[in-house]
């Protein structure tokens, strides 16, 4: 699996990682399994949150006695992202995931707590030792600029944010701002929300003529695809350990500058919207 510097951490993190959003809503052991099967392959990066239901608790029976492999990111709601809410929030998702500090802690998206609460609870946090660093999710360019004068340079590990083929917002603005700041990019959703390329429409069949090239599946491409910038992660969620290995197979796939080419003609990004697309 191919790793990279994450942000400010410099930690070095696999470039595909595993979602757990809904992972909590199907069969526990088959998720548990499709956990540790991605690990297994290299996939150490695990992204949950107190809003995801119980899959802080699924994480944590993924993850036992594995905990010094993994590097596990959670997010506290905005709704709770005062200074004392956002402690209290973190200390609960550290006693669900049964581990003593998160290795990055995410504000989900901004809400009617200020950024200088927020920030300051994760400064606390992290002389704590109960977080290693942290972010943010959803944050457009002008969020994050607000944010960089509230914390200072050096301080953001990571911006976690909505992309995939069909929704390449992020390319206008917020990648380059992140890029230009050292803050990693993390694609949440990197299939879309039942929105990947049906195998008989014009862009579905761009991704089969490239993967049979590869060896490889369509999803496997548009994970490659995604992070071809050295700044650029992905979360895919896996249901089945087959699922898992699927996805981590992406991590070993480089694209030519041919394939990127058809796939930027294929999925056009359009012009940049007034907002940041979110789910």
């Amino acid at each position: 699996m191919t790793q990279r510097p994450f942000g400010m951490t410099q930690r070095p993190v696999p470039v595909i990682g595993q979602g757990t959003w809904y992972i909590d809503h199907g069969d526990r052991a088959a998720a548990v399994a499709a956990l540790r099967k991605g690990i297994d392959l290299g996939m150490t990066h695990i992204d949950t949150a107190e809003m995801y239901g119980d899959a802080e608790l699924v994480v944590a029976d993924a993850v036992d006695s594995r905990r010094d492999q993994t590097f596990i990111v959670s997010k506290v709601l905005p709704s709770n992202a005062s200074r004392r809410g956002t402690i209290t929030a973190c200390e609960r998702s550290l006693k669900r995931l049964r581990t003593d500090r998160l290795d990055c802690y995410l504000l989900h998206w901004r809400g009617q707590y200020s950024l200088t609460e927020t920030v300051a609870a994760f400064e606390e946090l992290v002389t704590a030792g109960k977080i290693l660093s942290w972010g943010v999710s959803n944050f457009d360019a002008d969020d994050l600029d607000e944010l960089l004068g509230v914390a200072g340079a050096g301080r953001i590990a990571c911006n976690q944010v909505l992309y995939h083929l069909q929704e390449r917002a992020i390319e206008h603005s917020v990648i380059p701002w992140c890029e230009a700041h050292g803050v990693a990019v993390v694609a949440y959703s990197p299939f879309g929300h039942n929105e990947f390329p049906q195998p008989g429409s014009a862009g579905g069949r761009v991704l089969e003529t490239i993967a049979r090239a590869h060896g490889a599946t369509p999803r496997q491409v548009a994970l490659a695809f995604l992070t071809r910038r050295a700044s650029v992660f992905a979360i895919p969620k896996a249901s089945s350990a087959g699922h898992a290995a699927d996805n981590a197979a992406a991590g070993h796939l480089t694209l030519t500058k041919d394939d990127i080419a058809a796939l930027e003609k294929a999925f056009p990004r359009g012009k940049e919207p007034r907002s940041l697309p979110m789910l």
